[in-house]
């Protein structure tokens, strides 16, 4: 997907519509030590019974399972400056696309 180095959109603190420069940003990778991560895996069936199911039993690591489903796209991360207050947002949702391409 090709989309322009700048843009013409309305800031808020400027309180019209000035260019904003886009840039694309790297989204961060989840900690395998979050809860919502913890979660997943208890409902997974991991560290279910008793003993020693030591960081979930003797199963081989999460990232070995066959992935079935896996989408092979991923929904892209914008931000746009204002060129003329210097102030930044996000964008508010990503479109899916396997390559952006910023011209």
């Amino acid at each position: 997907m090709n989309l322009r180095k700048t843009r013409r959109m309305y800031c808020n603190w400027c309180k019209t519509h000035t260019i904003h420069k886009i840039i694309q940003v790297k989204g961060k990778e989840r900690s395998a030590l979050k809860r919502g991560s913890i979660q997943r895996a208890k409902l997974r069936g991991e560290g279910i019974g008793f003993g020693n199911k030591g960081k979930w039993g003797s199963k081989p690591a999460i990232s070995k399972w066959k992935r079935t489903g896996k989408k092979i796209s991923k929904k892209y991360n914008l931000q746009y400056t204002c060129e003329i207050c210097k102030k930044t947002i996000s964008q508010r949702r990503g479109k899916r696309a396997k390559k952006l391409e910023l011209k």
